[in-house]
């Protein structure tokens, strides 16, 4: 059924005319009567009867009038739901206790009450698959790098969010649980267990470069079971660590007694890029940029990646795209 159509007949009978629906509706009273016309062929009967007044409802045209108006309402509903600027904005991040919702969490509550926010998370490991998401409008924005530009689809363009620190987690046997900080030179004679990085993703290629930077012996070794399994192995073990984003959530039993410990001298950080779309992005995603450049500034000495897609808006080597 055709809802201009339908549209047409609910303003006509409304208003008592075709011309006064025309000019509401922005088209001319001849095209209102050749809309009505071919609805009333395919309902199968005469909604309006013609007057020298206008128009006036029939006992059927009645009868299909409060559906008819429940049709545009749908109609309208739909049409809103998938405008920018007229829903909720919806983001996908790595996971709910992340910086990335964590961030976006202080961001929605900066807002307007009833400021509509819906996070998802893909549960993709590969960048690409977001950034596919992203351009097909299943998402507004996600928080993914794609450390290769050229791996980039048409229509998508990813801008710097923020960088976040990164911090030593140890069991209270590991031997710098004691430490107030820690460097990355005195990382490198211990085990860094981040297990489960995917090939290929932006994770695999962050620690590649951290670990060639600093000599640091980075182990991906086995499947990742989740993070309660990780931090129940770093409770129980002498020797293995991992590192974590400082703004990263985390909750543990008190009986396992873990230490986060800030990495300084240089500080070591972790640039969080937003995928968005090239053109027509979601009103939303500027103010959420805007925010998102009030967070911390990283100390002058910070190591980032050299990805090339990135653009320094931090201090330090390096940069985020």
């Amino acid at each position: 059924m055709d809802t201009e159509a339908v549209r047409s007949f609910v303003r006509a009978a409304e208003l008592g005319r075709l011309g006064h629906a025309a000019d509401e509706l922005g088209v001319t009273q001849q095209a209102v009567s050749k809309r009505i016309a071919a609805l009333e062929r395919e309902v199968g009967v005469r909604l309006f009867a013609r007057t020298a007044r206008g128009v006036e409802l029939t006992l059927d045209g009645q009868a299909f009038l409060p559906h008819a108006r429940s049709v545009v309402a749908g109609a309208d509903r739909a049409v809103a739901a998938v405008r920018p600027g007229s829903r909720a904005l919806r983001i996908d991040v790595l996971g709910f206790r992340s910086a990335q919702a964590v961030l976006l969490r202080a961001y929605w509550r900066s807002r307007p009450p009833g400021t509509d926010l819906d996070v998802v998370t893909l549960r993709a490991a590969d960048p690409r698959v977001a950034a596919a998401a992203v351009r097909a409008g299943e998402v507004d924005a996600s928080f993914r790098t794609v450390t290769d530009p050229a791996a980039l689809p048409p229509g998508v363009r990813m801008a710097h969010a923020f960088s976040s620190p990164l911090q030593l987690l140890v069991g209270p046997r590991h031997p710098l649980a004691g430490a107030r900080t820690v460097t990355p030179e005195r990382l490198r004679p211990h085990r860094i267990w981040v297990p489960g990085i995917a090939a290929g993703s932006e994770w695999s290629e962050y620690y590649d470069q951290l670990a060639d930077a600093f000599g640091l012996r980075v182990d991906a070794a086995g499947p990742h079971f989740g993070d309660e399994a990780l931090l129940d192995t770093l409770a129980d073990s002498a020797d293995v660590a991992t590192l974590v984003g400082a703004r990263d959530r985390y909750a543990w039993p008190a009986a396992h007694d873990l230490r986060r410990i800030p990495v300084a001298n240089p500080t070591l950080a972790y640039p969080v890029s937003l995928l968005l779309p090239r053109t027509a992005p979601h009103p939303e995603l500027r103010d959420l940029l805007d925010h998102f450049a009030g967070v911390d500034p990283l100390p002058g000495d910070a190591w980032l990646p050299s990805w090339p897609t990135v653009t320094p808006r931090r201090p330090g080597r390096g940069g985020a795209g």
